[in-house]
């Protein structure tokens, strides 16, 4: 085959591509459309009144978040055809080069038996050949440069694609809490009434099993993560500004928890966990370096008050109950503080580990996925 063939092969390849890409962005766009009327939906769902009419946003905001789920395996879909494509794309112009050299050096070959003249246009004819090698190689290099991002972006929606798979059927999120007798009594009861509650609420909610532990000693921390394994750990009570969780000891008085000690406990259990929650004072720090170990922490840059924490708390899992992202259900729980008219919004602080995005770290699996 001769390389005009090879060619007119590559000017198909990239016929294709450009159809690919025409597909691509259309899927791209549904997508995003998807998701805008998703979030849409969600948002309808909080500002009804009417319990019958939130429920009907709610289901149109998971069917919609269900099709851009199903639209985004098409978008994976149609990336792996543009690589297969580019691949063959490469594959068509190398061949091409190849016959385009050897044709050259042929007809070089026979116009080297001819006069001096014809020795001249020769030579003038591998010049041009050496400039047309420069370019071929120049696009060689932009092709291969535009491949490998297509290949990242084909990983990294695979990845997505199957750590939504490999979501447990259900989550345990387990709720600890120290209220000692010599320090001032905070309503942790309901705190916990109110995390129930919203879970309760929550459309997922038998993915998601709540239990408490109360009057927490240090070492009970240790026990209930061996005996429950959680995908959430969250903290209750109180905190000090250096850095201390504060529990009881034997006779029910203050028993305080360095950060070091804290950390070292979630690390050497982060297998199963996804999530610490501070939901303590002046937990900033410790809430910052516990992601060290495990994706995502939530801290208190300074105090804050019952009311707050419990609200704040009830919509951060009344969110991740619903299947949304562990950002989404963060920025959820913010601005329920806003709509309670409690000027505590910018008081809780959300850490994420290097290489973890929080808009697609997702604690509950959608059902049909």
């Amino acid at each position: 085959m001769n390389s005009l063939w090879y060619k007119q092969k590559a000017q198909s390849h990239q016929q294709e591509i450009a159809k690919l890409q025409k597909q691509k962005a259309q899927e791209v766009a549904r997508v995003h459309d998807f998701q805008k009327r998703s979030n849409d939906a969600a948002h309808n769902a909080r500002r009804s009144s009417s319990p019958s009419s939130a429920s009907s946003y709610l289901r149109d905001s998971q069917r919609y978040s269900e099709q851009a789920v199903e639209t985004q395996k098409k978008v994976a879909s149609v990336e792996q055809k543009l690589a297969q494509e580019y691949q063959r794309l490469t594959e068509a112009e190398n061949n091409a080069a190849r016959e385009e050299k050897r044709e050259i050096d042929n007809k070089r070959r026979e116009d080297e038996k001819r006069a001096n003249e014809e020795k001249r246009k020769a030579e003038a004819r591998r010049r041009e050949e050496q400039k047309r090698e420069r370019e071929h190689q120049s696009r060689m290099q932009s092709i291969d440069t535009t491949l490998s991002h297509h290949e990242v972006l084909h990983r990294k929606t695979l990845y997505a694609i199957e750590k939504l798979s490999q979501l447990p059927e259900e989550i345990t999120v387990l709720f600890m809490a120290a209220n000692p007798l010599d320090q001032p009594q905070l309503r942790l009861d309901e705190e916990v009434r109110a995390i129930n509650e919203m879970i309760t609420k929550s459309r997922h909610r038998d993915s998601v099993k709540l239990e408490s532990r109360w009057a927490v000693r240090p070492l009970d921390v240790l026990q209930a993560l061996n005996e429950l394994r959680p995908r959430v750990v969250h903290f209750s009570g109180h905190g000090s500004d250096q850095d201390e969780i504060v529990f009881q000891d034997s006779n029910g008085q203050t028993k305080l928890v360095t950060k070091e000690a804290i950390v070292q406990t979630m690390a050497a259990a982060s297998g199963e966990i996804r999530v610490v929650f501070f939901n303590t004072c002046y937990s900033y720090n410790q809430a910052e370096a516990v992601v060290k170990h495990v994706p995502a922490a939530i801290g208190m840059t300074t105090s804050i008050g019952d009311a707050a924490a419990r609200i704040f708390a009830g919509q951060f899992y009344s969110a991740i109950g619903f299947g949304l992202s562990v950002k989404q259900a963060f920025d959820q729980a913010r601005a329920a503080l806003m709509l309670e008219s409690i000027s505590e919004e910018d008081t809780p602080e959300l850490f994420l580990a290097d290489g973890i995005d929080g808009e697609t770290l997702i604690l509950v699996k959608p059902p049909g996925s």
